[in-house]
């Protein structure tokens, strides 16, 4: 095994990428970018009967999204292949595995195994009623081989199984868990190569990792029972093994496997909820790994720069929803203007029905109305997919709101609509048009109206936004423009006529 820190990134596309499976990724982009390395992405599409049309596309979309590169694996659109190692795709390396297959064999390590499926469904069942460990009771194991070659000539249906050691031990040496040892004899003859020539996780993995100079193994905790038997392989044909590291589990607040009560559980449905990619980033990699156990909000730059395997951790990472959205917060606070107008964009411009602005307002945006919009927003906003909800008001021409809503605690409709009207004639002789401006205007005008700036100021709020609650009042008023308010105002003392 050479010295360079090669690392992969292996997905099967059986569905949509869910947050554990992202997690793992980035835990191993982490580590090849900090290290130098290599960061690679190959797809092991040998269970056919589970492959998902688009589910590889959604997964090479998520990596893009988190900026997740990769330096060998399929193209971005997941139709070829780049690296020197290809191809990337375990579907069209079948030659490979049946040539080590075939040397398992020959030295006795591997055997063809002839049992049906029914005769293993009826071996599971009566294992199940005695209470025992389920496990292939090795008939064919040690079959004579002139019947073994008679069976295979026939065309009878095998499969290729490991010959397990029946005596000692096997132990991995884990990055995080430290050693692990299984007692040989717990373990059963497992299958490498199944009846449609397909190889089974076991060897493939093995393989394709030998062959693509992986340095270290990083995968899901739940692939830890499978270590010893991927270490036979490995001694088997000859080979060093990989640096293991099984990375910990993530669960839901209630610390049950994580699911989608819990939340989203594809990260594109985070994508679509608003959430940024370096925050997620961040976030996720706080599942299972810490700086310093106190530090949550962390740029990309410094994960790559701090991300070390000796941090990671071994008991279950906690999914909480809340502190992804509150570190989404941090995120956009932090952005300039220009930078979140151009994410807000696609979720303003979306259908009214998924969440975008009323379909009635004029597309596309203008990006300089925009621009001035955004600041006003920003320290409120923690989705993007709120940004239509908290900005409608700036572009709608016609607001509905509830007249009453313009009538504050202490006033009538009478007094609100003189305050209202009192309001239009001191804005239609401004020469200008700025927060200074204004609020230089309404305060004494409260004074003079003998009411409280609390109350004038909410009537005109509602007036010229139609809510209730809204960024600064005269900062609004003059992204709005004079125009606009001036109309606004008008159509409210209407509303307030008997």
């Amino acid at each position: 095994m050479n010295h360079t820190v090669r690392v992969r990134y292996a997905p099967s596309p059986t569905g949509e990428p869910h947050l554990g499976n992202i997690r793992t990724a980035l835990f191993n982009w982490l580590y090849a970018r900090g290290q130098g390395g290599s960061f690679i992405v190959r797809v092991e599409d040998t269970d056919q009967e589970r492959l998902v049309p688009g589910a590889l596309n959604s997964i090479l979309d998520a990596l893009l999204w988190l900026g997740l590169d990769w330096d060998e694996g399929p193209t971005d659109d997941g139709k070829g292949n780049k690296g020197a190692f290809g191809p990337y795709f375990q579907s069209q390396r079948l030659p490979l595995y049946h040539q080590h297959t075939e040397r398992l064999v020959a030295s006795g390590s591997a055997y063809r195994c002839f049992c049906s499926s029914a005769r293993l469904d009826a071996i599971r069942r009566a294992q199940q009623q005695q209470k025992l460990p389920p496990g292939y009771d090795r008939l064919c194991r040690d079959m004579p081989e002139d019947e073994r070659r008679r069976r295979l000539d026939s065309g009878e249906p095998s499969v290729v199984r490991f010959r397990v050691p029946l005596e000692g031990a096997t132990t991995v040496h884990d990055i995080v868990r430290g050693e692990v040892t299984w007692e040989n004899r717990l373990l059963d003859d497992f299958i490498i190569l199944k009846s449609d020539t397909f190889p089974t996780y076991h060897l493939a993995s093995v393989v394709d990792d030998h062959v693509m100079q992986i340095s270290h193994v990083m995968r899901a905790e739940e692939w830890l029972p499978s270590t010893p038997r991927h270490l036979m392989l490995y001694y088997a044909l000859g080979w060093a093994p990989p640096k293991f590291a099984h990375l910990p589990m993530i669960l839901g607040a209630d610390r049950s496997k994580l699911s989608k009560r819990h939340g989203a559980t594809s990260v594109l449905e985070y994508r679509t909820q608003g959430f940024l990619p370096d925050a997620l980033l961040n976030f996720l990699t706080l599942l299972g790994w810490s700086l310093d156990d106190k530090t949550d909000v962390i740029s990309r730059a410094d994960l790559v720069r701090h991300f070390s395997l000796d941090r990671i951790t071994k008991a279950a990472a906690i999914f909480n929803a809340e502190k992804l959205t509150w570190m989404n917060g941090v995120y956009v606070r932090a952005m300039s203007p220009q930078a979140l107008a151009e994410q807000m964009l696609p979720f303003l411009e979306r259908q009214e029905a998924d969440g975008g602005l009323p379909n009635d307002i004029p597309m596309p945006l203008d990006r300089s109305y925009l621009l001035r919009i955004v600041p006003l927003v920003q320290e409120r906003l923690k989705l993007l997919s709120e940004s239509a909800e908290l900005t409608g008001f700036f572009f709608q021409e016609h607001l509905a709101y509830d007249a009453s809503l313009l009538v504050q605690k202490g006033m009538d409709a009478a007094a609100t609509a003189n305050a209202l009207r009192q309001s239009s004639q001191r804005l239609a002789a401004l020469s200008s048009w700025d927060t200074a401006t204004l609020e230089a205007l309404f305060r004494p005008l409260a004074d003079e109206l003998g009411i409280k700036t609390g109350q004038l100021f909410g009537a005109v709020r509602v007036a010229v936004t139609g809510r209730t609650a809204t960024p600064p009042l005269f900062q609004t008023m003059e992204a709005l423009g004079k125009e606009r308010c001036m109309a606004r105002i008008a159509l409210a003392i209407d509303s307030l006529k008997p």
